[in-house]
């Protein structure tokens, strides 16, 4: 899905890239939705399956690159730097999911409309959100610059360097962000993919060489940033930019509020459950320990980022339409998720040995031991991030705020427990498995009786 925290040292020019798509973002969408809405009454059979299959095996090329940028580095590193490395951008992605939840509210709300056909309305619409999500980002950039010391301190990040860097990543993740939410919201999956395909270029080549010349977590990390430049991409299609509107229509009403709600819990979640247990890593453990367990959890977190485009598609579609054949497809969708990411799970666990072998370029058997409980954990992650997106695209307000309570308690629970890498990845599974237990019970009985618990639901 979204990055939770992508990278950048470039931020200044990949800002003014940005503000230009910005200004020119409401002709795009517009495009979009006129095209969009005259299929919206009577969705096209297997159209979702499609359009999540092809954005799904762009993803999975994607997911690849960025294995080989691991594997480079993983070798061009010390063990130490190279847990570091993964740490530092999980630090990014915790800095970045303000905007992230509010890109995510804005890509919802775009997607209502496309499917709703309101093309007056969503002119004026976007242009507000595009004002809206502008000043959020210069708030977002401002606030990451007062958080970013305190916080590298709690988890014992240990050079102000290291930092520095993460900062500028934190940065042009920000304004990265509103070019994502805008290809997302407008169902531009192939677009997203050819970016995703080129950003993971950049990454592996700027990574190659120059850990290549420092052997030094920051250059690995601001890799992460360069990749970022791949939106520019967008400026092939400015001849779909249309006219800007003078009608502004502010997106502060009762519903946007709601989904900002839903939105802010389903995210923290998600990144409480996807990635917080790295910052444990790094508050705890160092050197070899630390190496080991990134290793594992690179390989780990691959299963529900593998498949996590198929979300994205069922997000974007659920937003707009949620009864009948809409509602089959989505379910369809959902089952292949499902599917997929257990086979993935039977797979990782069978060729562990052999990819983090790749990793470092040579055997590691302390971080191959280690994968069998973090698969376990992710396949539960996984399904707690389909029922988190489903819940969010629906605004089941109930459901969302319990699955980012859930994540936030299982955070705690981890930095209370998993003092050691044993500790740890005894607490992740049986955590994450009572926690799909108790929202899936939950989800189910919303389906079934929605009547019932749904005051929120529009």
């Amino acid at each position: 899905m979204v990055d939770l925290g992508i990278d950048r040292h470039l931020a200044r020019q990949f800002h003014h890239a940005t503000l230009n798509v910005h200004n020119q973002s409401d002709t795009v969408i517009a495009v979009q939705m006129r095209n969009a809405s005259s299929n919206s009454s009577s969705p096209r059979t297997g159209g979702l399956l499609q359009s999540g299959i092809i954005f799904s095996m762009a993803s999975f090329l994607v997911g690849l690159g960025n294995y080989a940028f691991q594997a480079i580095i993983g070798r061009q590193l010390a063990r130490g730097e190279f847990g570091l490395v993964n740490s530092t951008i999980s630090f990014v992605g915790l800095l970045n999911l303000p905007l992230l939840v509010a890109t995510t509210a804005v890509t919802h709300y775009i997607a209502r409309f496309n499917f709703s056909g309101d093309d007056a309305r969503l002119q004026g619409l976007l242009a507000g959100c595009r004002r809206f999500l502008f000043h959020l980002t210069l708030a977002g950039s401002a606030t990451a610059i007062i958080l970013v010391k305190p916080l590298s301190n709690f988890f014992h990040f240990p050079r102000a360097s290291l930092m520095l860097v993460a900062l500028c990543c934190v940065l042009a993740g920000l304004w990265g962000s509103f070019a994502a939410a805008l290809c997302q919201g407008l169902a531009w999956f192939k677009r997203l993919a050819f970016i995703g395909l080129f950003a993971v270029i950049l990454r592996i080549l700027f990574g190659w060489l120059s850990t290549k010349i420092w052997h030094m977590a920051e250059l690995a990390v601001l890799a992460s940033a360069v990749m970022y430049l791949a939106y520019l991409a967008l400026f092939f299609w400015r001849k779909d930019f249309p006219r800007r509107t003078d009608t502004v229509i502010s997106p502060w009403t009762s519903e946007f509020i709601q989904f900002l709600v839903v939105s802010a819990s389903c995210l923290f979640g998600t990144y409480c459950f996807l990635q917080s247990d790295l910052l444990v890593a790094q508050r705890y453990f160092s050197g070899m320990e630390l190496g080991n367990y990134s290793a594992a959890g690179l390989l780990g977190r691959a299963l529900p980022m593998t498949v996590a485009p198929l979300l994205t598609v069922l997000f974007t579609h659920r937003s707009g339409q949620s009864q009948g054949g809409a509602l089959r497809e989505q379910l369809k969708l959902l089952g292949l998720y499902a599917a997929t990411l257990i086979c993935g799970a039977v797979v990782l666990f069978t060729l562990r040995h052999l990819l983090v072998k790749l990793i470092f370029g040579k055997p590691a058997p302390e971080a191959a031991e280690m994968i069998g409980r973090f698969v376990m954990t992710m396949v539960f992650v996984g399904l707690l991030q389909a029922l988190g997106m489903w819940s969010l695209a629906s605004r089941w307000i109930k459901l969302a705020l319990l699955y980012g309570g859930l994540g936030l308690v299982y955070w705690v629970l981890l930095l209370c427990f998993g003092k050691t890498p044993a500790n740890l990845l005894h607490v992740m599974p049986e955590a994450t498995g009572i926690a799909f237990g108790v929202l899936f019970l939950i989800w189910l009985f919303t389906m079934l009786k929605p009547k019932l618990i749904l005051p929120g639901q529009s």
